[in-house]
């Protein structure tokens, strides 16, 4: 027999991963990303530009230095998505809950499917053999 006393309470507790709230925020979040990624890619709006052989920063675009590396603008693309999507997020989780539940699941796998294809043919310009 054990004298420790039982302290849990009766309810369970509420994590944040299982709240609405997160929901709608995952799931704006995954929608937006690969948009907004995508947007940034083909108008060519990189947030910073890093220059790997110099190891410098510029901010939002930079073009390549001559005989100094590429210009590296995949970082700058991904921190504009990471912060427009966090914003479109934590704005999406201020509106009623009818209207969120109305955001169907499945473009959270759609979306970035169908962007897939235009990222792959934005980007031809580095398939060369």
């Amino acid at each position: 027999m054990s004298t420790a006393t039982d302290t849990r309470s009766g309810a369970p507790a509420s994590s944040l991963a299982s709240s609405a709230a997160f929901r709608t925020f995952a799931v704006v979040f995954a929608i937006a990303a690969p948009i907004i990624y995508t947007i940034c890619e083909m108008q060519n709006w990189p947030l910073f530009t890093y220059h790997p052989g110099t190891n410098r920063v510029d901010w939002l675009y930079a073009p390549p230095v001559r005989d100094q590396g590429p210009a590296m603008h995949y970082y700058g693309w991904t921190a504009n998505m990471l912060i427009g999507s966090a914003i479109l997020g934590v704005l999406a989780t201020v509106l009623p809950e009818n209207i969120t539940r109305k955001i169907p699941l499945s473009l959270t796998w759609i979306v970035p499917v169908a962007a897939m294809p235009i990222l792959i043919y934005a980007l031809r310009f580095f398939w060369r053999w």
